[in-house]
C-alpha cells in the first residue's frame, strides 16, 4: 500500500499522470489508421516519387527533350511505383485483379495527367514559371479531388454493390 501512495505522489509531482501519456499515442494511432491520414502521406511520398523523377527527367534531357513528354512519362513510371502502395496500404484492396485496379488507378491519375498536360505548358509558357514551380501548383488540387475519385471507384468493394 505504501508503494501505491509513493508512486501517486511521484505522479504528482512531475504533474503529469500516466493516461494523457497512453491517450496521445493512442490518437496517433488512431490518426494513422484512418485512411484520410494515410492517403495523404501516400500522396507525400507519390509528390516526392514524381518530383524526383520529373527533375532528374529535366536534367538528364536538357533541351533535347520537351518538357511535356516528360510530365507524361514520369506521371507514368510514378503510377507504376506507388499503386502498390495505395492498394495495399492505403485502400486495403485485396483479393481483386491488380491489372485492373492498376487500369482503374491510372485512368484516374490520366484526368490529372490532362491537367498537367494543359496546365504547366500555360503556366510556363504565358505566365513565366518554372516547369516545377508550375507542375506544383497544377498537383494542388490532386489530393481531394483523386482520394475521392480512388475511394468511389478505383478501390470501391464491389462486393457491397
Amino acid at each position: 500500500m505504501a508503494r501505491g501512495v509513493l508512486q501517486t505522489r511521484v505522479v504528482r509531482a512531475r504533474g503529469s499522470s500516466p493516461e494523457p501519456a497512453r491517450s496521445g499515442w493512442r490518437t496517433l494511432l488512431r490518426a494513422l489508421g484512418d485512411q484520410r491520414v494515410v492517403y495523404l502521406m501516400a500522396g507525400a511520398v507519390t509528390a516526392v516519387v514524381y518530383y524526383a523523377l520529373l527533375g532528374l527527367g529535366l536534367l538528364a534531357a536538357g533541351e533535347r527533350i520537351p518538357y511535356v513528354p516528360l510530365l507524361v512519362a514520369c506521371q507514368f513510371v510514378t503510377s507504376v511505383i506507388v499503386y502498390p502502395g495505395y492498394r495495399l496500404m492505403v485502400f486495403r484492396a485485396c483479393g481483386k485483379s491488380w491489372l485492373a485496379g492498376y487500369l482503374r488507378f491510372y485512368a484516374v491519375g490520366l484526368g490529372f495527367l490532362v491537367a498537367s498536360v494543359v496546365g504547366v505548358p500555360v503556366l510556363v509558357e504565358f505566365a513565366g514559371i518554372p516547369i516545377m514551380v508550375a507542375q506544383g501548383l497544377i498537383i494542388v488540387v490532386n489530393p481531394p479531388l483523386s482520394y475521392v475519385a480512388h475511394r468511389i471507384w478505383t478501390f470501391r468493394d464491389r462486393g457491397k454493390i
